[in-house]
């Protein structure tokens, strides 16, 4: 499933390809895509006329911002001649990905949902195994309300509100593994297994440690950890690990510079140990014997 780093990287590429795109046709291939509202009709005349504002991304969702045109003649400046219209938002889980198409073409069988502008560029959606939803929340409703996952998330990884103080607070009496804690989207929003992995090496703690037996100097050590590694996989595009792919059809080049994940047998970058991997909670954890404590 891609991760913050990865749906970060498809929220800048979709802001970078999609400058003053106007939504002028919606094609649903895929009915069960469209997870609100529940009439697709409802979903595409709501998109209808619309330009994508801005896209903003939370954990792993991305939202764009949407304003609806009053003159379709109008140009630009296009904001000063349009209304709010909501937002569109996004969940791409295991394996769906966008794709900009200048010149369109026929989609493929994996194809979902196709959207054009008025000189015919499609952004396409693609979703091998269709567990990604899109929602249309029109300018009255609430998006963290709407859609469950969203309003329960914790803070980001990035902001102020994710400090070892707050770190403290929440796994102080929780008897789960520190694994299983970094997992929970409801406790910190964006990291998947990849990134805990990563991030759990980096700061030297197993990932089968009680939560509540993490020192506060510790805790400020695997802060500071996923930061880095957040950040580190952001500049290289992503994992090259999971199904995701840019908008350009490319995947990420951080799978190259993993420490521990996927790289079961092989010998740790530090120490010379050799990497082990077993599940927690369902998720395989890999990780070094000696390094992590």
């Amino acid at each position: 499933m891609p991760e913050l780093p990865e749906v970060e990287t498809v929220r800048r590429g979709l802001e970078q390809k999609l400058n003053n795109f106007i939504i002028k046709k919606v094609e649903v291939c895929r009915d069960s895509t469209v997870a609100f509202p529940k009439n697709k009709e409802e979903f595409i005349e709501g998109l209808l006329n619309s330009l994508i504002y801005k896209w903003d991304r939370r954990g792993k969702y991305l939202i764009a911002q949407l304003k609806k045109l009053e003159n379709e003649n109008v140009r630009f400046p296009l904001q000063k001649f349009s209304k709010n219209n909501g937002f569109l938002v996004v969940h791409l889980r295991m394996t769906g990905y966008f794709k900009f198409i200048n010149n369109s073409a026929q989609p493929c069988k994996h194809t979902r949902i196709r959207v054009f502008d008025d000189k015919n560029n499609e952004l396409r959606y693609i979703d091998v195994r269709s567990f990604g939803q899109m929602w249309w929340i029109k300018e009255d409703l609430s998006p963290n309300k709407i859609i469950k996952g969203l309003g329960s998330l914790g803070p980001e990884p990035f902001s102020k509100d994710f400090d070892e103080i707050y770190l403290k607070k929440v796994i102080s009496k929780r008897t789960k593994s520190i694994k299983a804690i970094l997992l929970d989207q409801t406790i910190v929003a964006g990291i998947g297994n990849i990134y805990a992995d990563e991030s759990l090496y980096s700061a030297g703690i197993s990932p089968f440690r009680e939560a509540r037996t993490i020192k506060k100097n510790e805790l400020i050590k695997l802060k500071e950890s996923i930061v880095t590694v957040l950040k580190k996989s952001i500049g290289s595009g992503g994992t090259t690990f999971s199904d995701f792919r840019d908008l350009e059809g490319e995947n990420g080049n951080f799978g190259l510079q993993t420490n521990v994940y996927r790289r079961t047998g092989k010998e740790c970058r530090k120490c010379g140990n050799l990497i082990e991997r077993e599940k927690i909670t369902g998720r395989s954890t890999h990780w070094c014997p000696k390094c992590q404590k």
